[in-house]
């Protein structure tokens, strides 16, 4: 295990133990956040423990052309059952998806040192969120990080049924009509297994970064960028 110190560095994801863990320590500035992700590499800890940062192997990822649309979501699109916006109320889903109740965890991985730090970013136009609203209310969304061709997805949230899916679906859509490659999803869940991703070998992963990294990473605001 390797401890950070003020050096703006990390150690090759490959030295990461069996469970993905790599580094210890470090900050959550918005240059070693970036810096982690374009080596394929996410901040992960608990409140009050010490900056936790992993690189897991595999790694569980959407290809967006393999996106699947199951047949129970569609006449959500039909009936225009929810409305979506980018980047219009990052605070507000940032938050709820602080708050959101996970099967298998006890508390929130987002503490208030993550929330600044992302807050940051997202004011800088690298980190968006996407809102799914029922009317007038906040009923789902996520946000992540963007960077060349890969999104790099960070939590979701939904409090009525499939808001959350119906965010995702739409940006995916979205993200192929902008040429994005690659969604990484981090760590595997049915939720987004259901949706295509599959999990590919961390070697394997990180050459993806390696060929986005080459490419311009344009920061911008995506309020007017994509179509609802």
């Amino acid at each position: 295990m390797y401890w950070l110190q003020e050096e703006l560095i990390f150690p090759h994801p490959n030295l990461s133990n069996p469970d993905g863990l790599l580094a210890v320590g470090g900050d959550l500035t918005p240059e070693r956040l970036l810096l982690a992700y374009k080596n394929g590499i996410f901040p992960w800890f608990n409140p009050g423990e010490l900056f936790l940062w992993w690189s897991p192997d595999p790694r569980f990822v959407l290809f967006p052309e393999d996106l699947k649309v199951s047949k129970s979501m569609r006449p959500y699109f039909n009936q225009n059952k929810f409305r979506v916006s980018y980047d219009t109320c990052f605070s507000e889903v940032i938050y709820e998806c602080s708050q959101a109740i996970r099967r298998g965890q006890s508390g929130t991985w987002i503490t208030e040192e993550m929330i600044e730090s992302y807050t940051k970013l997202h004011e800088m136009g690298w980190v968006h969120s996407v809102e799914v609203f029922e009317g007038k209310e906040l009923v789902g969304g996520l946000y992540g990080i963007a960077m060349g061709q890969v999104f790099f997805g960070e939590s979701m949230f939904s409090k009525v049924s499939n808001a959350s899916k119906f965010g995702f679906i739409s940006l995916v859509q979205n993200l192929i009509e902008h040429g994005f490659t690659l969604i990484d999803c981090q760590q595997e869940t049915a939720h987004l297994a259901s949706l295509g991703a599959i999990s590919i070998p961390r070697d394997e992963f990180l050459e993806l970064m390696e060929s986005n990294n080459k490419l311009e990473h344009k920061a911008q605001s995506w309020v007017n960028l994509f179509t609802s």
